[in-house]
């Protein structure tokens, strides 16, 4: 099939814009037609070719990761920019629901004297991660942990995470390639706890899982934005400080 055809074909599905990316896709992995027809059903590309460029890295994915997101980079650049004055100290750092450990291996990767550890529920996760640190050159130390029942051995210079902070309710409006194939363990919380994960491991940075002069950062629901700021503020967190994505969407919260 020529490379026209194949656009032709993805465009009955896809926007113009995406055809030709998902052409582009097609033809630098030298996709057949099975692949076109995953990508016709609506399969995410990054999981028909089981790979996802992020940040410079080059990631495994498959149903058992999200996909990483630019929203989840300025996650990373947020820790970056934080730590400018620290970057050559050799800082503990937990990434907590590491997934396809995007977040851990960028830090790694930018700061190879940081000591990197990152925990997932999930085996399969964990696995995954294994081999994209393996794949990008970094020495991570991963462990399963279920964030709502155990508690890892702290304490840490930087706690980060990406947490399931949507909510059920919020599934009527999301693209059928997230809810069809993306886990849901990783993305939804129940309606009625939607700052579970944020509650918990603020519950833990006090208890000693972050050390004194530590710092915690959050990629958050933009629809609780303010609310995650106030319940960091009400475990006695001072400092805690709210900020956009590129979309203008409240995004990242940095507690210290």
């Amino acid at each position: 099939m020529t490379r026209d055809e194949t656009y032709n074909l993805l465009r009955t599905a896809y926007s113009a814009t995406e055809a030709r990316e998902l052409t582009r896709w097609m033809v630098e992995e030298g996709g057949g037609e099975e692949s076109l027809s995953r990508l016709l059903l609506g399969e995410p590309v990054q999981y028909v070719f089981e790979h996802a460029l992020w940040m410079g890295l080059d990631l495994r994915v498959t149903s058992a990761t999200l996909i990483p997101r630019p929203e989840t980079a300025e996650l990373v650049e947020a820790v970056e920019r934080e730590n400018m004055s620290r970057k050559h100290r050799s800082l503990r750092i937990l990434d907590i629901g590491t997934g396809s450990g995007c977040i851990a291996i960028a830090l790694k990767t930018k700061h190879p004297e940081w000591r990197v550890e990152a925990c997932d529920i999930s085996c399969e996760a964990l696995a995954i991660a294994h081999e994209n640190a393996q794949r990008n050159g970094t020495d991570l130390t991963l462990f399963r942990c279920d964030i709502l029942g155990d508690a890892p051995d702290g304490p840490y210079d930087l706690i980060v995470s990406n947490p399931p902070y949507i909510c059920e309710s919020e599934k009527n409006s999301m693209e059928s390639r997230v809810l069809d194939y993306e886990p849901a363990r990783a993305l939804f919380v129940p309606d009625q706890e939607p700052l579970l994960f944020y509650e918990r491991i603020g519950r833990l940075a006090a208890d000693g899982l972050l050390a004194p002069d530590g710092q915690m950062f959050f990629e958050v629901n933009e629809r609780f934005g303010d609310a995650t700021v106030n319940l960091f503020r009400s475990l006695g967190r001072q400092h805690v400080t709210l900020t956009k994505d590129m979309f203008g969407k409240d995004r990242v919260v940095i507690v210290s």
